[in-house]
């Protein structure tokens, strides 16, 4: 159960954001400051030559509707491989997403404690990929408000394990309210698009976030 947060101090104004990907820049990573960006339809995401944090809300977000995830033959062979594990190795998902060697590695140290510090208090959590012999495989970390999973970022190890751990997060995302949830992934790539990945437009996603986030319940792990 995520533990109450104070009033952010920063305000997150949708009717106030250009007409662009980046809407903001400045505030903090304070717990209360970032739910209320998610909350509002903004995430924060670093850039180098940038100072302090940048804030995003693209004009076609990536989301997934857990109905249209697509699994193929050979991701259901890969899922047979692992076992799927909740909040079980957080830290060690976020250093993975955050490793400095992989190609495009944006989560600096800023943004590892201030998730680590929202997963201590119950708003952030990890899916885990795990081989049969108790090898971290990978998985995916990301922010759980109401019907909202913000999924943040995914690694692997080995073959298809963020894959699997994204259909352990929609399997875990299942039940009476999960044609009303929804997982946003960011921006659409075309790896995700082959997942079932779709395009929604800045209004139509901010329309639906009010019901999101307070009209549907956190999913069972999580409560």
């Amino acid at each position: 159960m995520p533990q109450p947060l104070s009033p952010s101090h920063w305000e997150f104004d949708p009717a106030r954001w250009p007409a662009d990907d980046c809407v903001a820049v400045g505030a903090d990573l304070a717990p209360a400051t970032v739910i209320a960006a998610y909350s509002a339809g903004a995430f924060p995401m670093p850039l180098d030559d940038v100072a302090p944090m940048v804030w995003w809300s693209p004009l076609q977000r990536g989301v997934l509707r857990l109905d249209d995830l697509a699994i193929s033959r050979s991701l259901q062979r890969s899922a047979r491989r692992y076992e799927i594990r909740v909040d079980t190795a957080f830290d060690a998902v976020i250093e993975g997403c955050a490793d400095p060697r992989r190609p495009g590695a944006w989560i600096n140290h800023e943004m590892l404690a201030a998730y680590r510090h929202l997963h201590e208090l119950g708003w952030v959590h990890s899916v885990e990929a795990w081989t049969s012999d108790g090898e971290l495989a990978g998985g995916l970390y990301g922010v759980a408000v109401g019907g909202l999973f913000a999924g943040e970022s995914m690694f692997y190890r080995q073959r298809d394990a963020s894959k699997v751990a994204l259909v352990g997060l929609v399997e875990l995302l299942r039940d009476e309210y999960d044609d009303r949830r929804l997982i946003d992934v960011q921006w659409q790539t075309p790896h995700l698009e082959t997942l079932g990945v779709t395009e929604m437009s800045r209004p139509d996603y901010l329309a639906q976030l009010p019901t999101l986030v307070d009209d549907v319940p956190l999913p069972e792990p999580w409560r």
